[in-house]
């Protein structure tokens, strides 16, 4: 029941805010996951055993997040001025052995993983409005649920040894499912756009997913732990339920970006 009823408020709450905010304010609210989401993302990879700089590998991803939609800034330019920054504080450090290459992985991986996925989400709301957004989270979550229940009456061979709860038949399930739910919403949502385009969003959104689902869950079986963090009762942490979204947002990003002109 408690995961219900967090589940209900949380999508309230984020429809609430897509629907009503412009794209430079809902640039602030993904600035703020981006700081929880960091926060979550920072404990797991210390209990594998990596060290990032927090406050560096922080600053860059909040600034990778803030320059994909409003480029003030050359995004080259941030991720440069990230690396140079981590860079300088290795060399400063008595780091020896694997975590001298470890530790700065770590950490410029955040700035990609989570600041890139967050700004992308806002340059959707920005291109196509607060319909597109919608509709890119709602093809992630009718393609998880697609997986889930697929695998359940389906299921028998484990998609990743990693991840021997997902199977391949699941897997199947929202790669089906999320192409022809486009195919009909997008059709309403965003009407300039042939069938064809949708099916190929649909797709390419769902496979997407799938990696960013599997992705967080081989960090999380690394560091030892059941769910990122414990923000969102019954549903774990931020990065626990927009892992889908973080691989997805680009991915629909680059299709609204490129084609968004065409016929």
């Amino acid at each position: 029941m408690t995961r219900v009823l967090s589940g209900v408020v949380l999508g309230a709450v984020a429809l609430a805010l897509i629907w009503f905010l412009s794209s430079a304010a809902l640039l602030v609210v993904a600035l703020a996951l981006a700081a929880l989401a960091f926060h979550e993302y920072e404990r797991v990879v210390r209990a594998i055993g990596a060290t990032v700089p927090y406050w560096t590998s922080l600053a860059g991803t909040l600034l990778v997040c803030a320059t994909v939609p409003f480029p003030y800034l050359d995004l080259e330019f941030v991720l440069a001025g990230t690396l140079l920054v981590i860079a300088f504080k290795v060399l400063a450090s008595d780091r020896t052995g694997p975590s001298l290459l470890t530790d700065p992985a770590a950490a410029l991986l955040a700035p990609i993983y989570i600041g890139l996925g967050l700004g992308c989400l806002v340059s959707v709301h920005a291109i196509a409005g607060r319909e597109g957004v919608l509709l890119l989270i709602a093809t992630v979550a009718v393609s998880d649920t697609s997986q889930y229940y697929m695998g359940r009456a389906f299921g028998r061979t484990p998609l990743s040894p990693r991840s021997p709860k997902k199977t391949r038949e699941g897997a199947a399930g929202g790669l089906v499912v999320a192409p022809l739910f486009l195919v009909v919403a997008g059709a309403y949502w965003l009407p300039a756009f042939p069938w064809w385009w949708h099916a190929s969003l649909g797709l390419a959104i769902a496979i997407t997913g799938i990696i960013g689902d599997l992705f967080e869950s081989m960090l999380k079986r690394a560091a030892g732990m059941k769910d990122s963090g414990a923000l969102i009762p019954g549903h774990g942490g931020v990065l626990d339920r927009i892992d889908a979204l973080l691989f997805a947002a680009p991915v629909c990003y680059f299709f609204l970006r490129n084609v968004w002109t065409l016929p």
